[in-house]
């Protein structure tokens, strides 16, 4: 998983799967868009104005919990 932020557009997108992915989109709100690859796997999660959508005009910290070294590639 790799989460990156563009601070000029303020978007966020957390990429669940790595690789080149043929995807289709789906658009939950105005600002939160799912990238779908093949077979119905989520592969991305695009998050437009992300300070704003997740973290009150900050972006939030992030918190990773029940991840041993070994389990995250480390």
């Amino acid at each position: 998983m790799k989460i990156t932020y563009d601070e000029k557009t303020g978007a966020m997108y957390i990429r669940l799967l790595e690789g080149k992915h043929q995807c289709h989109t789906v658009l939950l709100s105005d600002s939160i868009i799912l990238n779908i690859g093949k077979n119905e796997k989520l592969v991305g999660i695009e998050i437009l104005d992300a300070k704003q959508v997740l973290g009150k005009g900050k972006l939030p910290t992030v918190v990773l919990e029940n991840l041993s070294l070994k389990s995250a590639g480390v």
